[in-house]
């Protein structure tokens, strides 16, 4: 069943539909005209906002700018990289064709200086003579003495021996140089002196040598006149490590000293020795040369490396001042002789 509405009730109803429509347009049109009003009145700092929100959107345009000048410069390098490497592609082949030449051509090779060894392998060995003594004293004292003085230092030519042939062993041509050596070796008394003197380069050397004189000496006493090696213990010498020099300038003399003892126990007729340690016996008045009558020079022989004993500065230099010592005015005195073995 539904309600009875009466006509009195239907027309209240009409009229509040109504009241409410009006309110419903006076709303509506309020909030336009609010609208408007705001968008007439708004500050310019909203409108400097407004435009800086827009602003963002046209930057990316003036960043694309310098973007594209960067790719034109890029390209141009490029460009430009592209060219040269045409030309130096083209040029190139004319310097590698130059290089070419250069290299076709033969280099010049520097010289190297030779050595004795190279010198002296070349050449074959010539058996020494007397004029080579000479050359020798020439042109050492060329630059030291005037030229007076080196004619006075000048050997006559009656002061050497028949030189060996490079056929002979040491007995022999000592037997040839020396036929009267019984008689010799008999007449010599002389304390601290030889009669007969053998130079050489080493104290290897002067054992062999002495070995060879087997044959000849026969009853004479032959005395090895070179530097010794000797050993010794820590406990004698505790500054061994500290001063070598000292350690070793004591030995020296006490290795002079026994040969100083040596030659002054006996006779001596023959000595075989280094020039530096003669020398040496001389200035510590261990050996004169009053007694010598011959001087014989181990001058043919080699060592390993092909030279002989006045090819070694060392032993060239004792070598001769040996002779300045005492030899070469026994030669002008005609009390000395000299031979080349």
């Amino acid at each position: 069943m539904t309600p009875h509405v009466t006509s009195t009730e239907l027309h209240q109803i009409k009229h509040m539909l109504n009241q409410q429509l009006v309110a419903c347009r006076a709303s509506l049109s309020g909030s336009s005209t609010s609208v408007s009003g705001r968008i007439k009145t708004s500050d310019p700092s909203e409108a400097e906002e407004e435009t800086r929100e827009e602003q963002p959107t046209e930057k990316p345009n003036a960043k694309t700018k310098p973007a594209k000048r960067k790719k034109e410069t890029e390209k141009a390098v490029k460009a430009k990289k592209k060219k040269t490497s045409q030309q130096t592609e083209c040029v190139t082949p004319q310097q590698k064709e130059a290089e070419d030449e250069k290299s076709a051509k033969p280099k010049k090779k520097r010289k190297k200086k030779k050595t004795i060894t190279d010198v002296l392998s070349s050449s074959e060995p010539k058996p020494g003579c007397p004029a080579d003594l000479q050359n020798l004293l020439a042109q050492y004292f060329s630059d030291k003495r005037s030229v007076i003085e080196q004619e006075e230092l000048r050997l006559p030519e009656s002061c050497f021996l028949s030189s060996n042939d490079l056929t002979h062993t040491l007995s022999s041509y000592l037997k040839q140089v020396c036929p009267k050596w019984a008689r010799i070796q008999k007449q010599h008394t002389e304390k601290s002196s030889v009669v007969l003197l053998i130079v050489c380069s080493s104290a290897l050397r002067t054992i062999e040598l002495i070995k060879q004189l087997t044959t000849f000496k026969g009853g004479a006493k032959a005395v090895k006149l070179f530097a010794k090696h000797i050993k010794v213990r820590h406990e004698t010498l505790h500054d061994e490590d500290a001063m070598p020099g000292l350690l070793n300038t004591f030995l020296s003399s006490v290795q002079i000293e026994e040969q100083v003892k040596q030659l002054e126990k006996g006779v001596t007729h023959i000595g075989v020795g280094t020039p530096g340690r003669i020398n040496a016996l001389i200035e510590k008045e261990g050996l004169n040369l009053r007694a010598l009558k011959y001087l014989v020079l181990d001058w043919n022989w080699r060592d390993q490396k092909l030279r002989r004993m006045v090819d070694v500065p060392e032993v060239k230099l004792d070598f001769v001042k040996l002779l300045e010592s005492g030899v070469l005015t026994g030669c002008k005195q005609n009390q000395v002789k000299v031979g080349l073995f």
